[in-house]
């Protein structure tokens, strides 16, 4: 299911003394199956993006073509829109609010009409993607759980929906090191064995670098990068530009290389970098 975004721009409070281009002339087109990641400082237009393929904001002009369908048509029904694309904001847990963790995940595919047989199969399968055993979490109160386990039940009662993409908004944003391993392990189970498209926006390098297939760089508005990790994070005088940076572990390979070090420089995980040391040590 390709999505293709025309010329869309987005203005907040238009003909006002604080008017804002937030979007500016945005093309793209995203391809079933991609693992694609937003990055961009603060205010450069990639939450603004998201609620767009969703629908939950309308364009000042272009358009948003998913499946084959214009979202931006007057005859279009969002709720259609909405069942194929979830999208799980920044800081998830703060949307939960039923008394069991099972009532919060079934939520939304109760409002899909579906037998309570399936809601109960759709609660089960999403628990146990995103790492919950059903019968040791269904009847606990989603408040009671830790910040990452939080995030992964907000995660759930979007994937319980069964869309074809996903968009996460920072959803590692304010998690521990091991937190954030957690849900990014979840995301790339659903991307590698689900084959789900996944849309992640991120302030986290790291987090970009272990996962994304494509990533696409914003500034003010416009898509100012966008292809393989091998070709952003070469782009290093550009993301430091705009606020941005490439891993860390690439900073140290290129110091390495500098110093006479044989070594590849694509490189951005920690995984590569020390493969990368240890075969360069060796020869």
């Amino acid at each position: 299911m390709s999505i293709k975004i025309e010329n869309l721009t987005h203005i907040y409070m238009a003909k006002s003394p604080f008017e804002k281009i937030a979007l500016d002339n945005v093309s793209l087109e995203i391809q079933d199956g991609e693992f694609l990641a937003l990055i961009g400082h603060t205010g450069s237009g990639k939450s603004t993006l998201i609620q767009h393929i969703n629908g939950l904001l309308k364009p000042a002009s272009g358009k948003i073509i998913i499946d084959g369908a214009d979202i931006t048509a007057s005859n279009v029904k969002l709720t259609d829109i909405r069942k194929k694309v979830g999208l799980v904001f920044q800081y998830s847990e703060y949307q939960l609010f039923e008394e069991t963790i099972e009532k919060d995940i079934a939520f939304g595919p109760r409002n899909l009409g579906l037998s309570e047989e399936e809601i109960t199969n759709r609660v089960k399968r999403a628990m146990n993607i995103v790492g919950l055993d059903y019968e040791v979490y269904k009847d606990k109160s989603p408040f009671e759980l830790s910040g990452g386990q939080k995030r992964r039940v907000a995660i759930a009662g979007v994937v319980a929906m069964e869309p074809k993409v996903l968009i996460l908004d920072e959803p590692t944003a304010g998690l521990d090191p091991k937190g954030r391993d957690d849900i990014l392990g979840k995301i790339e189970l659903l991307h590698n064995e689900y084959n789900m498209t996944i849309i992640l926006v991120s302030h986290s390098m790291e987090d970009v670098a272990k996962v994304a297939n494509r990533i696409i760089v914003m500034e003010s508005g416009k898509c100012i990068l966008d292809g393989a990790p091998s070709v952003v994070f070469k782009e290093v005088e550009t993301l430091e530009r705009v606020g941005l940076a490439v891993p860390q572990v690439t900073y140290l390979i290129r110091k390495l290389k500098d110093k006479g070090f044989n070594i590849s420089e694509d490189v951005f995980t920690l995984e590569q970098a020390t493969e990368q040391i240890l075969k360069a040590l060796k020869s």
